[in-house]
């Protein structure tokens, strides 16, 4: 029996650094699970759109798909967009099976995808001491989204010892630089950022121009095509595809 075909599926950015990063974290998946068709799949902004990826998989007759939602938190995209993609899909072909997963969320395991890109970044900028961090997010209108955030910085803080303000890019206050100056104003001088990102992209530079600005001493990449990642991703596909299991076959 053919394992459900699996389609990774983001937002979708103008930024091509954003399609490079979703790609090349897919192909990390793939290489980890070579028995599986994977594909990457947007929502928005860049090909291929999620349309597009189901008809060629349902072309070369897969008839089980599994979608994992390449987003960091339940908003709007993960509420709304998602089901309403697959929804379309469902009605234009009928008796394919698609199973959506829960988001990918900020698992635990993605504090040591954060530690790593921080680490990195110290190294770049020779950074030897720090005594304060902030965490910054997207941002979204709404509330729950952001609390995720909220709750990650605690862990992420809470983990290193350290003071930790979580920031957002968009739509959410306090913005990357404002947490940075509350953390001067408490007079701390050694601040660095972590990105709760996926990808690169408008929000995140703007993230990085913030904060520097505000003195941070090192702004840390997005997540990246990271094996971490891949593993939650994986780790959500094979949830969703026994969720496609027939319940009178798991109990033949």
């Amino acid at each position: 029996m053919t394992a459900p075909a699996l389609i990774a599926l983001a937002h979708g950015s103008r930024d091509p650094r954003s399609a490079q990063s979703i790609t090349a974290l897919t192909e990390a998946v793939s290489c980890m699970r070579p028995d599986l068709r994977i594909e990457p799949a947007f929502l928005d902004l860049v090909e291929p759109s999620f349309d597009e990826v189901v008809d060629r998989l349902v072309a070369e007759g897969h008839g089980e798909i599994v979608v994992v939602p390449l987003l960091l938190t339940d908003a709007y995209h993960a509420s709304v967009d998602v089901p309403g993609v697959v929804d379309t899909a469902l009605r234009r072909h009928p008796g394919v099976k698609i199973a959506i997963t829960k988001v990918l969320g900020v698992e635990q395991a993605l504090l040591h995808v954060l530690d790593r890109r921080l680490r990195e970044a110290l190294s770049k900028n020779r950074v030897r001491e720090l005594d304060a961090l902030v965490l910054a997010g997207a941002g979204s209108s709404d509330p729950l989204a952001n609390a995720a955030i909220a709750r990650a910085a605690r862990a992420w803080g809470a983990r290193h010892k350290l003071p930790t303000i979580a920031a957002f890019a968009s739509t959410a206050p306090p913005a990357a630089g404002e947490a940075v100056r509350t953390h001067r104003a408490d007079g701390r001088r050694h601040i660095a950022v972590g990105m709760l990102f996926l990808a690169p992209g408008f929000l995140s530079d703007r993230v990085t121009e913030l904060a520097l600005e505000a003195g941070a001493v090192a702004v840390a990449e997005p997540l990246g095509a990271d094996s971490v990642v891949a593993e939650v991703i994986l780790a959500r596909y094979a949830v969703g595809a026994v969720d496609l299991v027939p319940l009178e076959a798991m109990f033949a």
